[in-house]
This record gives C-alpha cells, sequence and structure tokens, in this order.
C-alpha cells in the first residue's frame, strides 16, 4: 500500500509565506483542527466564507451544484494547501461553491480576519502571487490543449492525481466526459 504524503506543519507553511516565527508557530498550535468524512462539506455553498482551510491530510475540493445537478469541479486540494474561495474572501461574497471533502480530511481551521492584520501581508501577498500563477496556467490549460493534451498536461503537472482521484473526478476537472477520458488514457496506453 501507498503512504499518503505528509504535510509540512502549518507553522513552517505560514512561516515559509512570510508569517513571523513568533507569530505562526504559537498561532498553529492554537487553532482548532478537524476531522471530517468524505462529502462533507467544509463550507457550504452560498454561505459566508469565514475561515480557510489547511489540508494536513487528504483531499477536498471547490464544486459548484447546479440547480439542474450538474456539478462543476474547480479546483482539487492536497495535503500541505491552504483551501479556501478567493472570490468569496475578498470581496465578502456568499461562496460559488462549496468546498467538501473528498476523502477522509484533517485540516486546520483558520480564520479568515486573520488576513486583515498587518502582520499576515507577506501572507496575504504569496496566497495572491500563488493563486494568480495558478489560475493563469489553468486559463492556459483549458483554453490551448486539446482533451487529450490537457490530460497528458494534468499527468505532467499533478502526477499524483491520477492515483488519488477518480475518472469522473479528473473527467470533470479537464472538462470532459468519464468515456471521453476512457478513450484518451486507453488510446495513450496503447498507442
Amino acid at each position: 500500500m501507498t503512504s499518503l504524503p505528509s504535510a509540512p506543519s502549518l507553522a513552517a507553511t505560514l512561516v515559509a509565506m512570510g508569517l513571523a516565527p513568533a507569530i505562526g508557530e504559537p498561532l498553529a498550535a492554537r487553532l482548532p483542527r478537524l476531522t471530517l468524512q468524505p462529502g462533507q462539506p467544509l463550507l457550504a455553498q452560498g454561505a459566508m466564507q469565514e475561515s480557510a482551510f489547511y489540508i494536513e491530510r487528504g483531499i477536498a475540493r471547490a464544486c459548484h451544484y447546479a440547480r439542474d445537478g450538474q456539478e462543476r469541479c474547480k479546483e482539487f486540494y492536497f495535503e500541505g494547501e491552504l483551501c479556501l474561495l478567493y472570490d468569496s474572501w475578498l470581496t465578502g461574497s456568499p461562496a460559488r461553491y462549496q468546498l467538501e471533502a473528498v476523502t477522509a480530511l484533517q485540516l486546520v481551521r483558520v480564520p479568515l480576519a486573520l488576513l486583515d492584520e498587518p502582520a499576515w501581508q507577506p501572507v496575504c501577498m504569496a496566497l495572491l502571487r500563488q493563486q494568480l500563477c495558478y489560475k493563469e496556467r489553468k486559463e492556459a490549460f483549458l483554453l490551448l490543449h486539446s482533451p487529450e493534451e490537457r490530460y497528458r498536461e494534468l499527468c505532467r503537472t499533478f502526477p499524483h492525481w491520477p492515483a488519488r482521484l477518480t475518472q469522473v473526478q479528473l473527467a470533470n476537472y479537464i472538462g470532459i466526459s468519464p468515456v471521453t477520458l476512457s478513450r484518451i488514457r486507453r488510446r495513450i496506453n496503447t498507442g
């Protein structure tokens, strides 16, 4: 059995983003830890976001659920990542997406109000830079590549995803049907 990756501590992550160790280490030890089961929401679609969530173990995702039952997954979050909806954070608007557990999750709840404090401004800038780069890459991923190229790029950029996500989840993220993904995978494996 493959062991799951180990996430750096929240304190180490915050310090790497520019928070002073004297602030990050004691705070990270006091923040509430949660355990969720697959399918449980971290933040309901339409709710106001008050916290970000640091993933210590497991996988979360951001999905939009349409009235007709369709789901659109915009992002997955793995160990060592801070899970939050940037638009909701920056505008104070209700969440357009639901944050939910894909697998069993161990996480730390980080109040977003902390990001308004002056000592946290380096963390804010690091988060914004990270998100801007991610969005630019995802836009190019979706606009500049065929479905097969998107799958190949996903496997190259995120090699752990195919082993940890279902075909349906991967297809949804790539923007194709599971049947199309199956055909692409078959063509790649036999070509």
